[in-house]
């Protein structure tokens, strides 16, 4: 008996070394794709990570011309300074306004553009009306911003329609009145990002399977149904995923976007948390503070992230960790 476990023992250091073998075998035939994810790990490492050591001046009093060990504590000055600005109120009802219509508005349309997209039987067709969709994807917010300001002018082509249907007797300058900005901004966002976003929705449609589809044709289900009970049902894992990263962002409101589109006008319904940020830190020069804000801001969007983690994973079974 004492011989048997003596073995037993003697024998785990060889196991181990061919374990290691084994794996660093593996690891060598795969040494260019090892290279590959390595690089990535270090730019993340070096553009993600190292950064984060200057979150500690959103507790300190930073000035450019010091450094930033120098630089004098403050505690959370910079964070009661934020919850006691006149400003919060209209910051967090435009970010929360355009962020949160965007959610209800813009989420699900991909999902039902991609739905009767898969329907289509010509191949050619849905090729070239898939093509168009995701187009605006590729223009930056700059060329976008510049066609919609020409658009949206006095003499621009959408008053030139409505004034020749008859809707409008004047001129409206869109962009100079905020009562319009969430509509604009909103609009413009689903117009450019809904044939991108439906490509996910897309991938996963092609995944399955087709007998599944012909079982629905035998049991008489028509198109409406085959979507309904087959089609929705095999994509629900990604529309979950993809809702969690939505809820986690919504305090993000596409700061370029806004930053084209926005003017002194129509201040009043574009002054975001990005913007906020943006005029405080860089025009004002106050960076301690804005990176308190950015912070708090990143706080809010991991607790959101994890409460849409958490309530999806009961209801769906489906869950980013």
């Amino acid at each position: 008996m004492e011989r048997k476990i003596e073995t037993s023992v003697s024998d785990l250091p060889s196991e181990r070394d061919g374990k290691a073998r084994k794996w660093w075998k593996k690891l060598l035939g795969q040494r260019h794709l090892q290279t590959m994810a390595l690089l990535g790990v270090a730019w993340m490492f070096i553009f993600n990570y190292i950064p984060m050591y200057g979150i500690i001046i959103a507790f300190k009093e930073y000035n450019i011309v010091d450094s930033i060990a120098n630089a004098p504590w403050v505690g959370l000055d910079h964070f009661r300074e934020f919850l006691q600005d006149d400003e919060l109120g209209g910051v967090i009802r435009n970010t929360l306004g355009i962020s949160l219509i965007k959610l209800v508005i813009g989420f699900p349309l991909p999902i039902i553009f991609a739905l009767f997209l898969n329907e289509l039987r010509s191949v050619r067709f849905k090729k070239t009306v898939q093509t168009i969709s995701y187009l605006p994807h590729f223009l930056s917010w700059v060329i976008l911003g510049g066609i919609l300001a020409t658009w949206l002018a006095d003499v621009g082509i959408i008053n030139n329609i409505l004034m020749g249907l008859g809707l409008i007797t004047e001129p409206i300058s869109y962009l100079a009145e905020p009562k319009y900005f969430w509509g604009i901004v909103i609009t413009s966002d689903i117009w450019k990002e809904l044939g991108w976003s439906a490509i996910i929705y897309l991938a996963a449609m092609a995944s399955v399977s087709p007998e599944q589809y012909e079982a629905a044709t035998m049991d008489g289900a028509g198109r409406f149904q085959k979507m309904f009970y087959v089609t929705l049902p095999n994509i629900r894992p990604t529309i979950a995923i993809l809702f969690i990263l939505a809820v986690s962002g919504v305090l993000n409101s596409n700061f370029d976007q806004i930053l084209v589109l926005r003017n002194s006008l129509n201040e009043s319904a574009s002054n975001v948390i990005d913007i906020y940020v943006y005029q405080t830190g860089i025009q004002q020069g106050r960076f301690s503070y804005s990176t308190a804000v950015g912070l708090l801001k990143s706080v809010i969007a991991l607790i959101l992230l994890l409460i849409a983690n958490g309530v999806t994973k009961k209801l769906n079974n489906t869950s980013l960790f």
